[in-house]
């Protein structure tokens, strides 16, 4: 199963599905540098991939302390901000 750094299963994506995108991968995949120069090239960029690529951070909110961050907070995808904002909250009081 595909699923990109975001946490974003690939196969419950139509556009993976009907093969309009190939997919990501964790930002730690050996594909993952290729995948974010070809992006580019489409002129589609994706912020959260590109920082778990640097950070050598496999998928965001289960490998990063800083999920979640302002790449997520500013975006209008993949997550609602009130997604966010409750994984926010758990976080914090299971770290008390």
């Amino acid at each position: 199963m595909r699923i990109g750094a975001c946490g974003i299963a690939c196969e419950v994506c139509g556009l993976y599905v009907n093969g309009i995108c190939e997919g990501c991968d964790a930002g730690t995949a050996e594909s993952t540098p290729e995948l974010v120069e070809k992006l580019r090239q489409l002129g589609v960029l994706c912020p959260a991939l590109e920082c778990a690529m640097k950070r050598k951070i496999a998928y965001c909110s289960k490998d990063c302390k800083d999920f979640p961050c302002e790449i997520y907070k500013t975006a209008l995808f993949p997550f609602s901000k009130e997604f966010l904002e409750m994984f926010e909250s758990r976080k914090n009081s299971d770290e008390k």
